[in-house]
């Protein structure tokens, strides 16, 4: 079997892997740059990189900054194709798109909303937008808003389903009812949105999923489904070139599937964490003091938040885990080793050509 290629829009890459944007400060130049070597797309998550000490004044600009000089150490490493993620809830949200654009950055991903302005932003037709989307329904907002008021379509999605890591697009009540919400159901509807729209447009709109897959077999079953690509960033947590901390990565390779649990996020949405002192001593303590010079998620109540995440996710970053959460996927309790993101790509195309 030759691995298939993915194309999104004007790119082509050799693998159809997408590594996922994760934050805090989990998908930086280092792993970006590892996996484009790999001919896989290496994704750079924008969220936090500058001091989240700075006043409200200089947050915009400390922010753009650091999104900048890990954008050119990650081409300073690589020639593949790079990704830069953002939240489309962040409030500095506009200026980090425009800032990725202009260094030169070809594909923008935008998760945790629904990016309906998002071709305002960015006029550069060459640029490919690519939103995140947990279902047929958004994709279809997404798709109708941009053809009429732009007349612009997606180039891609990447839709992640309910086995994710992180902030996940579903309600308390789907995660309840999580197999009514699989990829292999999900995909289908998501798949239909996009058909007229690659009909009227004259060009395939990818979709990458993303979510639990784990290994090679994962990625044929997607495929065979009718994805262009799959999504994976639980894998990369544990490679040589992820620069989290070794306590984070610890973190992952002592949990057992009942460690992983899902969460209520200070910004109003569930997400999948690893279950350690800092999860426990928020429940059993209730609200942490929280202390914000800015506001970088538009959607966090600062009043009615139990702790603040950015802090808490960049805690478990420098290594303070028992006071910090770590983000992960629902297969995060099946990583076993630290390797490096060339032995994973080695492993996983073996694996996909022997499914």
């Amino acid at each position: 079997m030759n691995i298939p290629k993915l194309q999104i829009g004007n790119i082509m890459s050799e693998v159809p892997i997408v590594q996922g944007g994760m934050g805090v400060r989990v998908s930086l130049s280092s792993l970006a740059a590892a996996v484009a070597n790999e001919g896989g797309i290496g994704t750079i998550s924008s969220i936090a990189l500058g001091d989240i000490n700075v006043s409200k004044n200089e947050y915009e600009k400390n922010s753009r900054e650091a999104l900048i000089r890990e954008i050119r150490k990650a081409k300073s490493m690589t020639k593949g194709i790079l990704a830069v993620n953002v939240m489309e809830a962040l409030s500095n949200a506009k200026d980090l798109i425009k800032a990725a654009v202009k260094e030169g950055i070809k594909m923008i991903v935008v998760g945790a909303g629904l990016p309906l302005k998002l071709p305002a932003i960015v006029e550069d037709d060459s640029v490919n937008l690519v939103p995140i989307v947990s279902s047929g329904r958004a994709a279809g907002l997404i798709l109708r808003s941009w053809d009429k008021r732009y007349q612009r379509t997606a180039d891609g999605f990447i839709l992640e389903g309910p086995l994710a890591g992180g902030h996940l697009g579903f309600s308390t009540e789907q995660l309840d009812h999580i197999n009514e919400y699989s990829l292999e159901k999900l995909l289908p509807d998501v798949l239909s949105a996009v058909k007229s729209y690659e009909e009227k447009y004259g060009k395939k709109i990818p979709i990458i999923v993303g979510g639990g897959i784990f290994d090679g077999k994962d990625i044929k079953q997607m495929l065979s489904l009718g994805a262009s690509g799959v999504q994976m960033g639980t894998r990369f947590v544990c490679t040589d070139e992820c620069n989290v901390s070794p306590e984070f990565k610890q973190a992952y390779l002592e949990a057992s599937e009942e460690d992983i649990e899902i969460i209520k996020s200070p910004v109003g949405m569930p997400g999948r964490a690893i279950k350690n002192k800092f999860l426990k001593r928020v429940e059993n303590n209730g609200r942490l003091r929280i202390k914000c010079p800015y506001k970088c998620l538009s959607a966090c109540d600062i009043v009615k938040a139990k702790y603040c995440i950015a802090k808490a996710l960049l805690n478990s970053w420098a290594g303070d885990v028992d006071n910090g959460l770590i983000f992960c996927g629902q297969n995060a309790y099946r990583v076993n080793k630290i390797i490096s993101v060339k032995e994973l790509f080695s492993e996983l195309c073996a694996d996909l050509k022997a499914a």
